[in-house]
This record gives structure tokens, sequence and C-alpha cells, in this order.
């Protein structure tokens, strides 16, 4: 009723009662959420479905644009750095992320570099550097194994030419400008059987180098060979040269000496125009007095044997074989006399300069029982 006051206890309010009002009132707690759940859940979908959509259309692209494929290494596309500097394939080459070998694999093979090691031998068949560079020469040790030596420059050379050595019927010959310069030999001592000196001078032998006696390798005393004297006088007799020689295994100076001065004794009356050689070397297949002896020991024995021939005014030689020469002597004290090479073979395979080479051990000859040795002799010590 217009007019009418409000009754006591109520107040009259002054805000307005819109129409939106009542329908606000209806959204309760429980519908609010899943209002805000339904939502999150339409965005979650509309975010998948972006994603799915984006997927294909980027595989489409790609199949419409084929990059190369290789076998091999992976097809890195152009990327642009945050510089904006292109990067290509070549700025992204998979293989840096491997180490670069910067040393020859042999290397670590042989535990270090060629400058620290010696060659080693190729074990292919083929020859080693020292067999071609003109400065080794072969050696075969006491024990079979082959050794490269290096070859002095300071020691006269040989300079027999291979090529003009001729072998027929075990005689060899060596020939200068078409003329024969040599003489042949063999050595003897009190293991042949009698020795037609006849028969072996029409053989074609020139010289006979005869042993007086030798030392024993284990007790030191000297022992003459029984027949030497009446092997001098036979030769002789029957034209052929002669030289003498001592099987020495003298550990001291004076034992050389001791043999050098038998050596000279056996002379007596008869012409010895061939040297008087000391036999030098080892013994096959047992041990020797030598065998202690250090390189400047043996070098010193010798060298008394040497001059005790030297001043008795006879031509003296060194006989030995190969190995003996290069490796146990200092050759360098022996350049005033002359070498007997005794060392087998098809050449006289030896660095340095040699007067006479024992080529052969298994001669037959007519005059001699069984086999016998043959030396070749470059000069004629009748001469000389």
């Amino acid at each position: 009723m217009c007019g009418e006051v409000p009754q006591k206890g109520y107040r009259m309010s002054n805000k307005m009662n819109l129409p939106d009002d009542n329908e606000r009132n209806l959204f309760t707690p429980q519908m609010t959420a899943a209002m805000v759940v339904t939502a999150f859940v339409t965005l979650l979908i509309i975010v998948i479905v972006l994603l799915v959509n984006r997927s294909p259309h980027h595989n489409n692209t790609a199949s419409q644009n084929p990059e190369p494929v290789q076998t091999q290494s992976p097809v890195i596309k152009p990327e642009e750095t945050p510089g904006g500097d292109v990067i290509g394939p070549g700025d992204l080459d998979f293989w840096d992320m491997y180490p670069e070998d910067t040393e020859d694999p042999t290397d670590e093979q042989q535990g270090g570099s060629e400058e620290d090691n010696k060659p080693v031998e190729p074990d292919d068949g083929t020859e080693p550097p020292e067999a071609t560079d003109g400065r080794h020469t072969l050696v075969i040790n006491r024990d079979g194994k082959e050794e490269w030596v290096l070859i002095s420059p300071y020691l006269p050379k040989n300079d027999i030419d291979p090529s003009s050595l001729v072998l027929q019927s075990n005689l060899m010959s060596y020939y200068v400008d078409g003329k024969e310069t040599s003489y042949l030999g063999i050595s003897v001592d009190k293991y042949d059987d009698y020795i037609d000196f006849v028969k072996l001078k029409n053989a074609g032998i020139d010289f006979v180098m005869l042993r007086v006696g030798v030392r024993g390798y284990e007790s030191g005393s000297i022992t003459f060979d029984e027949y030497y004297a009446d092997n001098i006088s036979r030769a002789t007799q029957a034209g052929l040269e002669v030289g003498l020689y001592f099987r020495s295994q003298a550990i001291t100076p004076e034992e050389a000496a001791e043999e050098a001065t038998a050596l000279v004794a056996a002379i007596g009356e008869y012409n010895v125009k061939y040297p008087l050689a000391i036999d030098a070397g080892f013994v096959l297949n047992d041990t020797s007095r030598i065998e202690m002896l250090s390189k400047t020991e043996k070098t010193a024995v010798l060298r008394a044997f040497v001059d005790t021939v030297k001043a008795s005014g006879h031509n003296c030689a060194l006989r030995a074989d190969k190995e003996f020469l290069i490796k146990e002597i200092d050759l360098s004290k022996f350049s005033d006399i002359d070498i007997w090479l005794d060392n087998p073979g098809d050449l006289p395979d030896y660095p340095y300069a040699m007067t006479m080479w024992e080529y052969t051990d298994t001669a037959t000859l007519d005059g001699v029982n069984g086999l016998t040795d043959i030396t070749i002799s470059f000069i004629d010590y009748t001469q000389k």
C-alpha cells in the first residue's frame, strides 16, 4: 500500500533487484566445477588435433622434396645458426667425431717410429734393405743365424771380379785381360791318406799347403803331424810349390809366438815360397780354448804369431772363415799380411782384400783318396 510505513525490525534495501540476479543463483558449485573440467578437456583436445594435423603436413613436405640418401653417413639438412650463417653438410662432417691417425700404423707394431727402431727384416720373402744397399755383408754365424754386418770403409776392398772366375771339373781359374792369373792348391794334414803328389801335379794343382802341427783346443799342448817332413820332401820333388800352416789354439801372445817358431823351424833346408800361415778359428760342435778371449785379446795373440813369422823373412798369411775375420778380430791390425779365406762357395763372398780363397772342400782329384779342399791363389807367390 502506498504510503505504508515499514514495520520495526525491517530495513529497506537500496539495492535494485535485477533480473539476472535470480539466474546467477541457479549455478551451484558442482555445476561450476563441471564447466571448468569440460573447458580443460576441450582445450586439450584442440591442442592434440593441432599437433596431429601438423605432423602429416611435415611428412608430406618431406616426401615432396626428398633429400639424397647416403648409405654410410647421415644427411644433415642446412640449418641457420643464431648468427644467421647457413651450416651445410661439409660443416657437419661426422668423421670429425673420430680422432685422426697421425702416425704410421706400423709404428705401433714396431714399438715406435722408424727413427727409433732398427729396420725389421720383411717376412714376406723379400730381401731386407741391407742386401742391396752395398754397405753390408751377410755373415752366417756358427749357430746358423744370418747377420748383416756393416762393411768398413777403411779396409782395403776385395777387387776380384766374379765374372772373371771360370770353373771346370772342380778346377777354378781367374782371368785378367784374357790371361789366366791364378794358381790352384790343396791343404794336407795328418788325416789325409798317402797322397801321390806327382798325380796331383798332373791333375792341375800348382802348390800344397802342408800342416805342420796343431795345439790342442782343450789341453793346449802342441802336436806335430807325423808326415809333414815327408810331405814337404815328396811335394817338392813332384814340382809343387809348398806353403806351411799351423792350426792354432793359442790364448796368449807367448803361445802364438811358440807356434810360429815351430812353423819356421819346420822349413829346414827346403825352399818354401808360399806363405807360412796361422789357421785360426773355433772348433765345430765343441768349446775351444779361445772362446774365453775377447776380440782385442784374439787380435793380440794372432799379431804375435804374425810378427814372429815376418821377423824370419817369410810371407805370412791368416787363414780363417768369414765370420771369424769380420767379427772376432780387428782386421785393421792385419793389413800388412795376406788373407787366406776359408769360405767354400760359388763366389768369394768377402768384402775385403784377400790373396787366397778355399772355394770347395768336397772336390775329388787324382792322387788324393777321398774328398779334398781346393784353394785358388790370385797371386804368384814365387814372384812375391
